[in-house]
């Protein structure tokens, strides 16, 4: 069994009996082709960084978990089970030093009662040009509006499913216009989120997000890293930012678990200023957590 087949899955075998963890090998068929993971994409995941067998913001994305477990009414996870499987996989991984695990919920096999969910990790691709050289990113119209999380809450914006057709044409169509990634613009013209990342500004002393209430995914990155921003000299804000906000910025970044923050070398083909000196802060402090 090589590294990236470790797997523990996470059964759920009904309310009358205690969830239970079997490792199964990830190179040999497990999901049954009619659970609607697969047929539907009707479920949710979190993905997390692990640093030498230490997963990061472990609690974080348990109860954003949680909260996406809420909105698509699946049943609660049972956090302590959760949490031991993604342990378990962590020890797995302890001697590289980036790793990342992936935890997944689905509703299931068609018209049957009980969720079916998994954990599995491996090593981390190498991230280190994106880190330093930076990214080109597009901007691109979500096709709604910021207040879709109050006004359509059925759209499940801000919950991380396993539905990410749209992610992905997002960022083929990114490529195409030759740069590497998007960030997401409401149709009312604010800033929103990439589509694996969240979006971070700094404007003069002000490290600024976008709102998690205009329907974006909170970000557990973005959140470290604005506990640790008065270490820093700055200032952490929650605001609505526009494109031209983030055009005349002194830097924007993409921020995310695996990736970690990735700062953003040009926006629609117009170069923008690296900060070369904050962005090896920011991924220094963030290879250097431990829990």
């Amino acid at each position: 069994m090589t590294l990236a087949q470790h797997l523990l899955l996470v059964v759920h075998s009904g309310a009358e009996t205690t969830p239970h963890l079997v490792e199964a090998d990830a190179g040999l068929p497990q999901l049954a082709v009619m659970d609607v993971a697969a047929t539907r994409g009707d479920g949710i995941f979190e993905t997390l960084s692990v640093a030498s067998g230490h997963p990061q913001a472990l609690e974080a994305h348990l109860s954003r978990f949680e909260r996406s477990a809420r909105m698509l009414d699946l049943p609660a996870p049972d956090r302590g089970v959760w949490r031991d499987a993604i342990l378990a996989v962590a020890e797995r991984l302890a001697e590289y030093e980036e790793s990342w695990i992936k935890t997944v919920l689905s509703r299931g096999i068609e018209g049957q009662p009980l969720p079916t969910g998994w954990v599995y990790g491996t090593v981390s691709p190498d991230f280190r040009r994106e880190r330093t050289e930076g990214l080109g990113v597009v901007l691109l119209d979500r096709g709604y509006r910021s207040d879709v999380a109050q006004s359509s809450p059925w759209l499940l914006a801000g919950a991380k499913t396993l539905s990410y057709a749209v992610n992905r044409a997002a960022v083929r169509e990114a490529q195409r216009r030759g740069a590497d990634d998007v960030i997401f613009v409401s149709t009312d013209g604010l800033v929103l989120e990439g589509p694996t990342s969240t979006v971070l500004a700094k404007r003069g002393e002000r490290l600024s997000t976008p709102p998690s209430e205009f329907g974006i995914l909170p970000g557990t990155t973005q959140d470290d890293l604005f506990h640790a921003a008065s270490d820093w000299g700055l200032e952490a804000i929650v605001e609505p930012l526009t494109p031209d906000d983030l055009r005349g910025a002194d830097a924007v970044w993409l921020v995310s678990s695996v990736r970690h923050a990735a700062p953003v070398r040009a926006i629609d083909g117009a170069a923008m200023t690296v900060d070369a000196a904050l962005t090896a802060t920011m991924n220094g402090f963030l290879r250097s957590r431990r829990s």
